[in-house]
C-alpha cells in the first residue's frame, strides 16, 4: 500500500460497521471525515476474496464517478487499502429503500412516497440512457434516500454501454456476467438471450418492478423458483400492485389466521389510483417497443400532479434518518453503537448491494 493510500484512509474515522455488501465481500461502515467533520458511508471491498466481479467493481466506480446528476449517488473520491478498494460517499440518511421496507414498511409505502421516488428514478434513468447507458439493475436496494428526501440511483456495478466503437447500437446482446441477485428484475428480453437482444428500454420494466417492490413491500416474484419466474415473464405475467381492486375477497380470507393473511388483509384495504396502476401497466409490457421510454414517461399525467408541498420526509415517518448531526450528538451515536453492538447479526444480514 502506498503512502498516499495510507493518508487517504487516515482522512477518516470510522464510526460504526453498518452491514455487509457485495454477498459478503465488502463491509458498508460509517466514518467521519476528519478535517471537514462530514458524516460519509465506507464501502470496503476485498478485492482478494470478490475474484469474478473485480472488473465490474473497477468499471462502476469509473462509470459513477463520470456521471453528474442530483439522483445519482455521489461517488467522492475511492482509493486502494491493502487488498480493500474503498468507495467514500455521502451519507444517505435513509439508507436504501430495501432497508425502508424491511423495517418499518413490510406493507409497502404509501402512494406519494412512491410516486415521489419513481419520478427521481425516472429522471436519473433518462439521464443515463442519454449517455447511452443501460443500468440493468433497478431495484429498492439500488435506490438510496438522503436526510432530505432525494432518491438517488446506485448499482452501476451491473450498468452495460448502448454504445459500441462509436455508434449507437439499437440492441444489446451482452448478458450481465453477475445476474443471480438481479434475475428478478430483468426483463423478459434480458433473460431470454435471444437474437432480438434488447435496449434501454429493459430499464423500463425494471422500474415497474421497482413500483410494485416499494408499493406491495416484497421483492418481485419471491415466492417462485427461478425456473419458473423465468416462464411468467416469457408468458407476459407481472406482479401487480395489491389493493383492494386487485385482491378478490376470497384470497383475502383464504390464508386463515395466518401472518400471510394479515399481509393481505392490510393490503386489500388500501386503495392505489388508477394513475400508478396504469403507469406500472406501462411498464410492465412485455414487449419492449410497448414500453415508453424514460423521457416519455416523465411526461405521463400522473407525474404531473403537483407534489411539491408533499415530502417525501414526512411520508417516511416513523423512520428516522441518521443525520450529519450524529458526530456532534454523543447520545445518538452511542445509541447507534449500541445497536450495533446488541444486534450485530441483524445487521450484517441487511441488504446492502448497492
Amino acid at each position: 500500500m502506498s503512502n498516499d493510500h495510507e493518508c487517504i484512509d487516515a482522512q477518516y474515522q470510522s464510526l460504526s460497521i453498518l452491514g455487509q455488501c457485495c454477498q459478503g465481500y465488502g463491509s458498508v461502515e460509517l466514518a467521519k471525515h476528519k478535517q471537514s467533520q462530514k458524516i460519509v458511508v465506507i464501502k470496503r471491498i476485498n478485492l482478494d476474496t470478490l475474484k469474478d466481479e473485480v472488473e465490474l467493481v473497477e468499471d462502476e466506480i469509473i462509470l459513477t464517478r463520470q456521471l453528474c446528476h442530483p439522483n445519482i449517488i455521489k461517488y467522492l473520491t475511492s482509493y486502494v487499502n491493502g487488498s480493500d478498494v474503498c468507495i467514500v460517499s455521502p451519507l444517505m440518511g435513509f439508507l436504501s429503500c430495501r432497508n425502508l421496507l424491511n423495517i418499518h414498511f413490510i406493507n409497502g409505502l404509501a402512494e406519494n412516497a412512491i410516486a415521489l421516488i419513481t419520478r427521481d428514478v425516472l429522471d436519473a434513468l433518462e439521464y443515463v440512457h442519454r449517455r447511452g447507458i443501460i443500468h440493468r439493475a433497478i431495484r429498492a436496494s439500488h435506490v438510496l434516500i438522503s436526510e432530505t428526501g432525494n432518491s438517488c440511483l446506485t448499482g452501476f456495478r451491473y450498468a452495460c454501454p448502448i454504445i459500441k466503437n462509436g455508434r449507437w447500437q439499437r440492441q444489446i446482446h451482452s448478458f450481465p456476467t453477475s445476474t443471480a441477485r438481479n434475475l428478478n428484475w430483468l426483463s423478459p428480453e434480458v433473460l431470454e438471450q435471444n437474437l432480438q437482444g434488447y435496449n434501454e428500454k429493459s430499464d423500463i420494466y425494471s422500474v415497474g418492478l421497482l413500483i410494485t417492490e416499494l408499493a406491495n413491500g416484497a421483492e418481485p416474484f419471491a415466492d417462485m423458483s427461478t425456473t419458473l419466474m423465468l416462464t411468467e415473464k416469457v408468458r407476459g405475467s407481472a406482479p401487480q400492485l395489491l389493493d383492494c381492486s386487485t385482491i378478490p375477497p376470497e384470497d383475502d380470507e383464504a390464508h386463515g389466521d395466518s401472518g400471510l393473511n394479515m399481509h393481505f388483509h392490510k393490503q386489500s384495504k388500501r386503495k392505489f389510483s388508477n394513475g400508478l396502476h396504469e403507469v406500472a401497466a406501462l411498464c410492465l409490457q412485455k414487449e419492449a417497443h410497448g414500453r415508453p421510454t424514460a423521457a416519455q414517461l416523465m411526461t405521463h399525467p400522473y407525474f404531473k400532479i403537483n407534489r411539491r408541498s408533499m415530502h417525501l420526509t414526512e411520508l417516511l415517518k416513523p423512520a428516522i434518518p441518521i443525520g450529519n448531526n450524529v458526530i456532534h450528538n454523543n447520545a445518538e451515536f452511542q445509541c447507534i453503537d449500541n445497536m450495533r453492538k446488541l444486534s450485530q447479526m441483524e445487521l450484517y444480514s441487511c441488504d446492502w448491494d448497492f
